[in-house]
């Protein structure tokens, strides 16, 4: 926690600090530290103990539900035995057909007991359409983060690439021209052959900066030459605009990429929200239609809901144990990110240590690593600068044909002086910094809450259809048989004797007749 002081405007959230105090058994059911490791095997037999307690709870849901369908399946004989001698009971007393009042009572029980069910499943249902919107919004948040991270570092490595272009064309082209011009004048010769010699210091100075060229998808390796003819020139496209192109390996690249990550994320992002999208619906039609089977008692659609029911049981609890390994690691990684990205091999592999503290936490007493670089530069520029003011001020009038090549020397040059102060201001740690902490932000406090919620959603609906499949077996014992549905409409409209009589009964209560 001690690092995390040193982060401004991010401080892990009251989930963050809960879930990351956890205890964390592995499969040895021995005790262990919360460090995030995930590539560590000890890690994630912790995560995988943690998931496991999702498939316990679902194997006691299973046993509940089977207990209960044991219970109405043996029960269901004696209950029809004693529900027939009180219908002849109701019958003597002239009380009417069905069942007893008792029995009655208990299956108005069993399908409140349902219609509740289905309603906690609703709110389920609500807080995980809630809980998916918040961990997309954050998922949106840490990737707009990451392309502008990203489209930083490639302006970066555009302007070190422009400058070392525009120096290497001047040395080629127009101070080779002046050296030939000047041969016959020494003082001259030497200030060109001083602006040759700054410039190839100021490629060897911008050359040593690795921070662009190392964390963006150029193609190229670490090892670029003094003279920087390798260095192939990006075009940055704005984040909002168009990320950069996913490598075709679908491996994580060494060494990390923003945009490479953006992008993968993006995609991951995208089949997760749509699955969960169509497992709440899956929920809320199998709820719609639940209730919809009661209200009109058809027995078919009960049982066809009833299995969906076992498939979203399933899907709930397992869910579940995905969600909590999730939050888990998540909140490992909240706990403190510099951490783990100082230590981990993906990101100091192309940086070093030092430049990667410098943009984690870019506190003012830390100074710049490239400080020294950038001093050392703007001083060459500086000297280029006054070594052709002084060229164009005596040795023009001597030497009017390299007029010329001093006019496109000191064209590259004010280009290259414009570029300088852009990169400068760019390689400052603030920019990147914010972006940083934007993502942190989006991924640990909107993500994190987001799984919360769909975790709560999970498990609520898992209890929701676990007593939805313990009460429909007894709601479906309220519903009449088609044999007795068919038998009642014979008693009351084909019985000719009771119709006989009724109608006797009518003509002796009207006199006149």
């Amino acid at each position: 926690m001690a690092a995390m002081t040193t982060v401004p405007s991010y401080t892990p959230s009251l989930w963050v600090r809960v879930c990351h105090a956890l205890p964390r058994l592995d499969l040895s059911m021995q005790m262990k530290d919360n460090i995030f490791v995930p590539d560590s095997w000890e890690y994630q037999q912790t995560l995988l103990v943690l998931s496991s307690l999702s498939a316990i709870a679902l194997v006691i849901s299973l046993l509940v539900v089977l207990s209960f369908l044991i219970h109405y399946c043996c029960c269901h004989r004696g209950d029809r035995g004693e529900g027939s001698e009180e219908e002849e009971e109701d019958e003597d007393g002239s009380t009417g057909h069905g069942y007893s009042g008792k029995k009655g009572r208990g299956i108005c029980c069993v399908t409140w007991v349902a219609v509740a069910a289905v309603t906690l499943c609703c709110v389920a249902i609500g807080i995980g359409f809630y809980g998916n919107s918040e961990a997309n919004d954050g998922m949106y948040q840490l990737t707009s983060s990451l392309l502008t991270a990203n489209y930083t570092l490639a302006s970066i490595d555009l302007l070190i690439s422009d400058t070392i272009s525009g120096l290497q064309l001047s040395i080629s082209g127009p101070l080779t021209s002046m050296e030939e011009l000047f041969t016959g004048s020494k003082p001259f010769l030497v200030s060109t052959r001083n602006c040759r010699r700054l410039s190839e210091n100021v490629i060897n100075l911008l050359s040593s900066i690795s921070l662009a060229r190392s964390s963006v998808d150029t193609g190229l390796g670490n090892d670029s030459s003094v003279s920087g003819a390798s260095i192939i020139p990006l075009t940055p496209v704005p984040p909002s605009v168009a990320p950069t192109v996913v490598p075709t390996s679908s491996l994580l690249p060494n060494p990390f990429s923003p945009g490479w990550a953006a992008n993968t994320l993006m995609v991951n992002e995208d089949y997760r929200w749509l699955s969960y999208v169509l497992l709440l619906l899956l929920d809320l039609i199998v709820c719609l239609f639940i209730l919809l089977g009661l209200a009109k008692q058809a027995r078919w659609l009960l049982i066809l809901m009833t299995v969906l029911a076992w498939l979203a049981l399933f899907l709930s609890w397992g869910s579940l144990g995905l969600e909590t390994a999730t939050v888990v690691a998540l909140s490992d990684f909240c706990s403190d990110p510099n951490m783990f990205v100082l230590n981990s091999t993906q990101f100091n592999s192309g940086t070093s240590s030092d430049v990667l503290d410098y943009y984690l936490t870019c506190s003012r007493r830390m100074n710049s690593p490239f400080q020294q670089l950038l001093t050392q530069s703007q001083r060459a520029l500086s000297n280029i600068h006054t070594h052709l003011s002084s060229l164009d001020r005596n040795a023009l009038t001597q030497f009017p044909k390299a007029e010329k090549s001093l006019r496109e020397v000191q064209q590259i040059l004010n280009s290259t002086e414009g570029n300088f102060h852009q990169l400068v201001a760019l390689l400052n740690c603030r920019g990147l910094n914010k972006d940083y902490i934007d993502s942190l932000k989006g991924l640990c406090y909107d993500g994190m809450e987001g799984l919360l919620y769909l975790s709560l959603y999970s498990f609520l609906s898992a209890l929701a259809f676990t007593a939805i499949l313990c009460s429909l077996p007894g709601a479906w014992r309220s519903f009449p048989s088609e044999s007795e549905e068919y038998e009642d409409s014979d008693s009351e409209s084909e019985d000719p004797f009771t119709s006989h009589q009724d109608s006797k009964r009518f003509l002796q209560w009207q006199p006149w007749l």
